[in-house]
């Protein structure tokens, strides 16, 4: 066998078990039992690479209990921490069919023939969650050779009566089948915001319809999981500004400063470019795709080192912005750059991305919107509302910030005055579980009021809804569109948000006021004359793009192939 060792990664393992103690057992109890006329050798299986058919990937997704089978005894509990135990071998390992992952072998050159098991772990997300339990089992084969240029498949097999057995036979123990090549890639994002990870999930539903089995896709909060401090604090600094709009203003508006903007990459460069290079080789991807303004600087230059000088894995950016964006959005190195708006589009020329990278198909919104939701009869019933009612739907975003409550309690006060018992008030608390609190405990004559939390069908309640209240965050808008909502915006945060306002305004489908009494005082005026929401409905309607997800997921899926067939250095 040559003299090389071969690696990857188990990801995860939710009971720990210490490092010494699986040594111990390796080298006590597996190794004697197995000689080198047996695999002794270790299985290394990367669990976000899988190469079998998206079904069966689905099911070590989301049930977490596999079992890899090598030469090893049952271990059922391996350490959730980075480690390594080292097994002398002259065997290589092998992997049944049923165990839906790629057993992604990386070839290294040593001074002995050894074999590495490295268990770590990382964050519950995706393909990226732990297992719940990991289990070793017994296969007594000779040999396992494989022959794929990757080193992705094993593709042949030597049983211990020295006889090959081809993969594509059925065995009941040695049963090997070659896996179906897949594409893998890599979303960038922060969780500065639900919009940017929702927008990514879209993409990566779209990329699934379209490419079944074909592509994995990762969603990776890069700055979160893989950033050194103070760079991995980004979600809370973001929730604490969006709470004093004066911060974020300050933050926004000096980010976009050049000479900060370039202390700022710099500083970046230095806290994070290794954890960053790391994260991006070990996943491998074929494609990133940015959807974060703080995710272009410093992993184009990865990718770049990554290529030896010129990049070859081809890389496009999705502004999840609607009305406006930050300059750190735009970076001329990109392969393409995915527009919502002509407004945007606008930007993205200052900043001297060429016109021909710039593609504008919308906003991706959440897959509940892409299809025509059910008859609003139906939704009337399955969410508790009466059907002889105007709704008005109040939504203060995922974390429930802003004057939600004086909104609620001034327009409940003005429906009961200009149309009494004529309209209902759904109120979206998100995660803002002592607003909800207030909120459910008041009561209110001549108006229904229902109040709930974080909702999971948001686009049903829009369905239903005869106008919207709402922060001016790019995604909401974006999916209201799609349901034709009217809406009221009640305020923004001051920067990319502040371009949604003259976006849904000057497009004919809505208003804004930061003054309760105002909000109030609009939406039940636009509920006493039907002909006017009417109108507003069609206008929004023809701003909205319910598509944008599948026609962004084709045009990338257009370059991965591009990319592949002429081997392109970008």
């Amino acid at each position: 066998l040559p003299s090389s060792s071969r690696r990857g990664v188990i990801s995860g393992a939710s009971t720990p078990m210490e490092t010494p103690r699986l040594a111990l057992f390796l080298l006590v109890v597996a190794l004697p039992r197995y000689s080198e006329s047996a695999a002794a050798a270790g299985i290394f299986a990367n669990a976000r690479r899988s190469n079998q058919p998206r079904k069966e990937a689905n099911g070590l997704l989301h049930e977490w209990r596999h079992t890899i089978s090598a030469g090893l005894r049952t271990v059922p509990k391996l350490a959730p921490r980075k480690s390594r135990v080292r097994l002398p071998s002259k065997a290589e390992a092998c992997f049944p069919r049923y165990f839906a992952v790629d057993a992604l072998f990386r070839s290294r050159r040593r001074s002995s023939d050894v074999e590495t098991l490295e268990v770590s772990s990382k964050s519950a997300n995706g393909a990226r969650g732990p297992f719940n339990s990991l289990r070793l089992a017994y296969h007594s084969f000779r040999d396992a050779r494989e022959s794929s240029k990757h080193g992705s498949a094993v593709r042949e097999v030597i049983d211990t009566r020295g006889e090959r057995l081809d993969s594509g036979k059925k065995d009941s123990n040695t049963a090997i089948e070659e896996p179906i090549a897949t594409k893998r890639v890599l979303i960038l994002i922060s969780d500065t915001g639900g919009g940017h990870r929702a927008s990514a999930q879209a993409l990566e539903a779209a990329l699934a319809d379209l490419r079944p089995g074909e592509l994995e896709v990762s969603i990776v909060d890069i700055w979160t999981e893989n950033g050194r401090w103070p760079h991995n604090t980004f979600v809370s600094g973001y929730q604490h500004a969006a709470k004093n709009p004066w911060i974020w203003k300050s933050m926004y508006y000096a980010s976009a400063f050049p000479p900060f903007m370039a202390v700022l990459n710099l500083h970046a460069h230095i806290n994070c470019f290794d954890s960053f290079y790391r994260r991006i080789k070990e996943e491998d991807p074929a494609l990133v795709v940015s959807m974060h303004p703080l995710c272009q600087n410093l992993p184009l230059k990865i990718l770049t080192k990554m290529g030896g000088g010129r990049r070859k894995i081809p890389f496009a950016t999705v502004v999840t912005d609607l009305g406006g964006a930050h300059p750190s959005w735009f970076h001329k190195g990109v392969d393409a750059c995915f527009l919502p708006s002509d407004a945007v589009r606008k930007i993205a020329l200052r900043r001297g991305v060429s016109a021909s990278k710039l593609v504008q198909h919308g906003l991706p919104v959440r897959q509940a919107f892409w299809q025509p939701a059910p008859a609003r009869t139906q939704l009337v019933q399955e969410l508790g509302l009466s059907e002889d009612r105007k709704t008005i739907l109040v939504v203060g975003g995922g974390d429930g910030v802003g004057s939600l409550e004086k909104i609620v309690e001034a327009t409940a006060v003005e429906a009961a005055r200009v149309c009494p018992d004529e309209a209902q008030i759904v109120a979206v608390c998100g995660k803002n579980a002592e607003l909800r609190r207030r909120l459910a405990s008041k009561q209110y004559a001549n108006v229904t009021v229902q109040v709930k939390g974080f909702v999971k069908r948001m686009s049903d309640y829009m369905q239903v809804a005869d106008c919207l209240v709402t922060k001016a965050g790019p995604g909401t808008i974006a999916e209201a569109c799609t349901r034709g909502l009217p809406m009221m915006l009640s305020s923004f945060l001051p920067g990319q948000e502040a371009g949604n306002v003259p976006f849904v305004t000057k497009g004919g489908f809505g208003d804004y006021s930061q003054k309760p009494a105002v909000i109030a005082t609009t939406v039940c005026g636009w509920l006493q004359h039907p002909e006017q929401l009417e109108e507003m409905s069609s206008r929004a309607l023809a701003a909205a793009s319910p598509r944008a997800a599948m026609t962004i997921a084709a045009d990338l899926c257009d370059m991965l192939e591009a990319a592949e067939d002429g081997a392109e250095q970008y």
